[in-house]
């Protein structure tokens, strides 16, 4: 998939195209129905398949302080845009200065001479240009005005529209199994492994410390079971802990993932530390709960393994391991 960051890089012979625009944050089911009419009509006329999206969102430039958490990282989203088949993604820098295009300037500039649109495929609640102005009517006139065909994709037959809205709500009751209903996959974040204060491994349940630079919305504070994904690819069944841990005083929020029966190798054997991993959230388990002292907690954590094992189907130790060609590594956490 050809990834543009600017009009600029467009070659001048791409052409034509089948075009969609939006943020397309969590990329949910929605828009995949949107990117998946793109490529069918792209298919039926001999063209290419093209999104254009923006960064940062339009939120975080308009409106800062209300600006809604980004469901997903750019890297994460063009990952799974790529993993639908489309041939390009633009992803345009978004300023105000582009803001104040009207909407006819932004379809001309943008569709027309950047992309060669000879079919947009758009939602019916579709806005665009200086102030929103634009909207499905003002498309769909400029469309016989310039030359390209609009198609409508409405969302007829769902209980509830898919929106990212959904899913932020979902997740910040920790109904992650709701919000993978919604993106058609587990939710997930990334971020860099760092070191942290050791107590999981005191416990004797050494955990992958996330950066707070992690991208992703990080779901309510909780236990889930999940999975770990190393940067060699390799993925891992874990118990993911989000939160402050109140059994322990002056512990600020942060997520860490204790790695499901690792084999008993030395910790050096497979270092995590400054890789950037993500973690998929399969299944909320508990909630976050003081416990009287380490004992109780290293009890109920024993419990969240046995658990999240059972969600995961993960081999439990001493069993042959297929979800990793490198289970025989342990990683070097925290």
């Amino acid at each position: 998939m050809h990834i543009w960051n600017s009009l600029d890089e467009v070659p001048l012979d791409f052409g034509p195209c089948v075009v969609t625009l939006g943020n397309f944050d969590g990329l949910h089911r929605g828009h995949q129905e949107v990117l998946g009419q793109v490529r069918a009509e792209a298919a039926a006329r001999g063209a290419h398949s093209v999104a254009l999206t923006f960064d940062p969102h339009p939120a975080l430039i308009h409106r800062p302080e209300s600006a809604p958490a980004q469901i997903m990282g750019l890297e994460e989203k063009l990952a799974a845009m790529a993993a639908l088949g489309l041939d390009g993604v633009l992803v345009m820098p978004y300023n105000l200065e582009f803001a104040q295009q009207t909407p006819r300037e932004f379809i001309e500039n943008v569709f027309v001479r950047g992309l060669r649109a000879c079919a947009v495929v758009v939602g019916e609640d579709v806005r665009f240009g200086r102030g929103n102005a634009g909207e499905l009517s003002t498309m769909q006139e400029l469309g016989r005005q310039l030359g390209f065909d609009v198609i409508t994709v409405n969302d007829e037959g769902h209980d509830r529209r898919w929106s990212s809205t959904w899913v932020r709500e979902a997740l910040d009751k920790g109904e992650v199994d709701t919000a993978a209903q919604v993106l058609g996959r587990h939710h997930s974040v990334r971020g860099e492994v760092v070191h942290g204060a050791a107590r999981g491994r005191e416990l004797g349940f050494p955990t992958a410390n996330l950066s707070a630079k992690s991208t992703g919305i990080i779901p309510a504070d909780g236990v889930y079971a999940g999975w770990l994904t190393d940067s060699r690819g390799h993925r891992w069944p874990a118990a993911i802990s989000v939160g402050s841990n109140p059994t322990f005083v002056g512990v600020s929020r942060q997520v860490e993932a204790h790695v499901i029966d690792r084999p008993e190798e030395p910790v050096e054997d497979f270092n995590l530390y400054g890789q950037r991993v993500r973690l998929e959230f399969v299944r909320h388990l508990r909630g976050m709960v003081a416990y009287t002292g380490p004992a109780a907690l290293i009890e109920q954590m024993h419990l969240d393994v046995v658990q999240a094992r059972q969600v995961l189907a993960a081999p439990p130790r001493g069993a042959a391991a297929s979800h990793s060609p490198a289970s025989t590594e342990a990683p070097a956490v925290d």
